[in-house]
């Protein structure tokens, strides 16, 4: 497929909902701070669409479009996409593993978050770069999704908790749409059982609101411990879903890979 630059999004990427929750809100997250990628089949008039960021992918089109080869930019991700896309991924990669999702909406109100003596839970600033950057957290694919912990930092989409300088668990908008943000977080491991990613989400779910937008929460089905986080922080389920993640591509024949003008 062919790469386009995030500031320039080909025609066809109006095949993606404007408003939607969840992880449907890549392609307007994309839109507007340019962190990713859009992909088309061809450059005029393209019968397939997908766009990327953090490891995420959302494809719409017409699959019978597409060679197997065509879709190795995928690899590695995880693929929203209809059910008639499943046989052209499923030849195009060594591993398609389907993943049962749940899709929270926040309609309460966070639990309150008592933290320990001695940590700060507040908004990230600019400066708080190299901290999250040296915080070694799982969120290396949220961080892609805002260019790096540096621009994460940068956003105003994210809150931390800080014992002295070192950040302990960090809650952030993984993408953000013109109605709903996607939240993720996480925790150092020797520090769960604090109450601090809880404090996070709620600083964090506070900001969303303020934006008049309403934060969401996607999650695998077997994570307990995100979907009670979820439920104490007043998400609710709103629906359940697949994704799909790929593996190394199978196809090793040309591509219409190209390097974007």
């Amino acid at each position: 497929m062919i790469p386009h630059p995030a500031h320039q999004p080909p025609a066809s990427a109006r095949a993606f909902p404007v408003g939607a929750p969840g992880t449907a809100t890549l392609a307007e997250h994309v839109l507007a701070g340019g962190h990713g990628t859009w992909w088309t089949d061809r450059a005029e008039r393209p019968r397939v669409v997908a766009v990327t960021s953090g490891r995420h992918a959302l494809l719409a089109g017409d699959p019978t479009a597409l060679a197997p080869a065509d879709l190795a930019p995928l690899a590695g991700h995880r693929v929203e996409a209809s059910a008639r896309f499943l046989p052209v991924l499923a030849a195009a990669f060594d591993l398609l593993q389907p993943w049962d999702r749940m899709l929270y909406v926040q309609r309460a109100d966070a639990a309150p978050a008592r933290v320990p003596r001695g940590t700060t839970v507040r908004r990230l600033r600019a400066e708080d770069g190299p901290s999250l950057a040296c915080a070694g957290l799982a969120l290396g694919r949220t961080f892609a999704s805002w260019g790096g912990p540096e621009g994460l930092a940068r956003s105003g989409h994210g809150w931390a908790a800080f014992r002295k300088d070192r950040v302990l668990a960090v809650a952030c908008s993984r993408f953000a749409g013109s109605r709903y943000e996607d939240v993720a977080c996480a925790t150092d491991p020797g520090e769960r059982r604090q109450h601090l990613a809880l404090a996070c989400v709620a600083g964090l779910s506070g900001d969303i609101a303020a934006r008049g937008r309403t934060a969401t929460w996607s999650c695998s089905r077997e994570n307990r411990a995100s979907r009670l986080l979820a439920w104490t922080a007043g998400f609710r389920l709103l629906r359940e879903y697949v994704h799909h993640t790929t593996g190394p591509a199978a196809v090793s024949g040309t591509s219409i890979l190209r390097t974007a003008a």
